[in-house]
């Protein structure tokens, strides 16, 4: 019998789950429309740079993201025989909203649940002038040195709050990478996590906590004015500055573009503000639900809060939409959640100090109960079992049975990470209310292509559109026509705008503005 025999015809009826329609989104058809266009002209403008690999790899490969003629994965029920298909992911970074919320969801967990011990832990918020997120941006060593110059003087302050503490006591810290801001504008700063107070060997292999105390607004500004003065330092000492223009960033107004901010507090006991203060902190740069599409050639994105120039959205076409993209997607092998301190894969006190860390009571009885109805295997401790006649005739010592430990980030599922967020069982029939099994994971395309035509799914991918030209009126400009929209004035070349449309921000599309060349990365 042929697979798409074996389909029961169940599956058009209404399920649990209901698997996501990508493409009919706005950021799909807008990428499926004109991402050849805009390769196409990227790679004709002479004045632009050349696009990396991996950007136009992440590109194409959220067009197949979710999208069912590239395979799925088949789950049935052994009561009733129903079955439900899921897409795959693109697993990429930067563009994917639905790759970017699990990676969110994901990271999360994994720190509410085995990194941040229950202490109280605090926001921090580290903007930087314009000239220092280009060295940031593009070299990785300028932000790894920021960061560090940061989180020490912070720690250096938490020690001045805790004064029962000793000398060598030390925080935790998770640092989180953004090369956005919340208007879609390139604007590299940290997030970070860190806990309020510092840790100290106790004397019996464990850790003890000393909680900081009046971390006032006056002790913040007086680490950022700190953090200001040692980063302009180290540019200069590495050639990112000459001496002459860190004199004069050093005498700008307004705290020469540096912005420390640390008033939000997570109480120790409140894991689900931990939880929630997390996924904030990882969450990724273009939101979909504020995207929107007015007709084939402009875009809406709206704001959560006003601009610094009074704006409440702002309309793209979608070339610029893409090109802004392109500028956000972050580069291969570089991690944007970073440990420090106790929380450190190396600390000595890592062990001691997230001992203490896990969800909470009621979070955890809501994932329990989730699993058992689900019929998923509770993790094991990763120990091999012995039996009782092995230990006997070993002479073991009869030990307690340690308990089962939360389950490794590896092991965070689908079905598990949709639970714990929107209260949603995916892998329980929505016919009997028994659980489903994954059996197969279907990708080739004899097999694929009679399973959706069965359930009444494309069974081909949406089609892409090719290149497009430039209009007709444009070519008579010579060869200084600009090369972005259909309808795009002059103006709006790759990294041009114009503010008059309420498009860009200038002020944060050139970060090199006054450097030499050889400065680029």
């Amino acid at each position: 019998m042929s697979l798409a025999c074996e389909v029961s015809g169940s599956l058009r009826e209404l399920a649990a789950y209901r698997p996501r329609r990508p493409q009919d989104t706005a950021l799909h058809r807008v990428l499926s429309a004109h991402l050849e266009t805009y390769l196409e002209r990227r790679r004709g403008d002479p004045e632009a740079e050349p696009l990396p690999d991996h950007v136009e790899q992440t590109l194409r490969s959220y067009l197949r993201c979710g999208i069912p003629a590239f395979g799925v994965a088949r789950a049935r029920c052994s009561a009733c025989g129903l079955d439900v298909l899921v897409p795959f992911s693109c697993k990429k970074r930067g563009v994917c909203p639905s790759c970017e919320a699990r990676h969110r969801v994901e990271t999360a967990a994994h720190l509410v649940d085995h990194v941040i011990p229950r202490v109280p832990v605090r926001h921090w918020v580290l903007s930087l002038p314009k000239r220092v997120r280009y060295f940031c941006k593009h070299r990785p060593v300028a932000a790894s040195a920021v960061l560090r110059i940061f989180l020490r003087a912070v720690q250096t302050e938490l020690r001045r709050c805790c004064p029962d503490a000793p000398g060598s006591a030390r925080f935790g810290a998770v640092g989180f990478e953004h090369r956005a801001g919340a208007f879609l504008n390139d604007n590299y700063h940290w997030h970070v996590e860190v806990t309020d107070g510092v840790f100290a060997d106790d004397g019996c292999g464990g850790a003890e906590f000393f909680e900081a105390h009046d971390l006032s607004p006056e002790r913040v500004l007086r680490i950022e004015a700190a953090i200001r003065r040692r980063v302009i330092r180290w540019l200069v000492r590495h050639g990112m500055l000459e001496q002459h223009s860190a004199d004069e960033m050093l005498s700008w107004e307004h705290r020469g573009g540096f912005s420390l901010d640390a008033s939000t507090r997570i109480e120790a006991w409140d894991r689900h503000g931990l939880e929630r203060l997390s996924r904030y902190c990882a969450r990724p740069a273009l939101s979909l639900q504020r995207l929107h599409l007015i007709d084939d050639r402009t875009l809406l994105y709206r704001f959560q809060r006003p601009d610094p120039q009074g704006r409440t959205e702002m309309l793209l076409t979608p070339l610029q939409l893409i090109d802004r993209l392109v500028a956000l997607i972050p580069p291969p092998y570089r991690n944007r959640v970073r440990y420090f301190g106790v929380l450190g894969p190396a600390a000595r006190l890592r062990k001691s100090v997230v001992a203490t860390a896990g969800p909470s009571a009621a979070l955890q009885a809501q994932l329990e109960h989730a699993a058992q109805q689900m019929g998923l295997d509770a993790p094991d401790n990763g120990e091999p079992e012995i039996s009782e006649a092995a230990r006997e005739a070993e002479g073991a010592p009869e030990t307690p049975e340690p308990p089962p430990r939360r389950p490794s980030l590896a092991a965070y599922c689908w079905a598990m990470l949709l639970a714990r967020i929107y209260e949603v069982l995916p892998l329980l029939c929505p016919r009997c209310g028994q659980p489903m099994k994954i059996i197969a994971f279907v990708t080739e395309r004899e097999s694929l292509r009679p399973l959706l035509e069965c359930v009444g799914q494309d069974a081909d991918p949406p089609p892409l559109s090719p290149a497009r030209g430039p209009p007709q009126p444009w070519l008579e400009l010579g060869p200084g026509a600009p090369c972005i929209g259909e309808e795009d004035p002059p103006s709006l070349r790759f990294g041009v705008t114009d503010q008059t449309l309420g498009l860009v921000d200038e002020q944060d599309t050139d970060q090199s503005a006054g450097l030499p060349d050889d400065h680029v990365a």
